[in-house]
């Protein structure tokens, strides 16, 4: 008869300790919940900010092809007008102007450094927004001195 006492009295505390034990107060769930939504927010705004990052590296790898293949194009017609340019020159002979020369010499290595410089960005693509604004004033300079060497001043 001990040994049934002693054990209902082990159960008995036993069930006592897990009922109260395993009941929460109605404030805590309230505060589990409030930290559960919270939780849930913060993983939601690290979610959209990685979605939005990875479309903003879609659309600039998209942006990026098509202006790569744009500059790649006049870069190349660059060098062409720097070719018949060159042309030119060794048509005229010995009356080609020292300036001129130097000039069209010039131009050539501007669009070097151009191609030098996308192939240099296309390495690291840090900035694109800058990057695209400078290259694109810079090209656009490149164009006006290909334009000015082809006027003829002199009367």
């Amino acid at each position: 008869m001990k040994n049934i006492l002693i054990i209902f009295t082990v159960i008995a505390t036993v069930f006592a300790g897990s009922i109260f034990t395993g009941c929460d107060s109605p404030a805590q769930n309230a505060q589990d919940a409030k930290a559960n939504v919270q939780d849930a927010k913060q993983d939601l705004k690290e979610a959209q900010r990685d979605a939005d990052i990875a479309a903003q590296k879609a659309v600039n790898a998209e942006e990026w092809k098509t202006f790569r293949s744009e500059t790649d194009a006049i870069i190349t017609e660059n060098e062409n007008r720097i070719a018949e340019l060159k042309s030119d020159m060794k048509k005229m002979g010995k009356k080609v102007d020292a300036a001129y020369s130097e000039k069209v010499a010039e131009l050539e290595q501007k669009n070097r450094d151009m191609r030098t410089r996308i192939d240099t960005y296309e390495k690291s693509q840090n900035g694109w927004d800058a990057f695209k604004r400078e290259f694109n004033h810079d090209m656009d300079a490149l164009g006006v001195a290909f334009k000015d060497l082809t006027v003829n001043n002199k009367k």
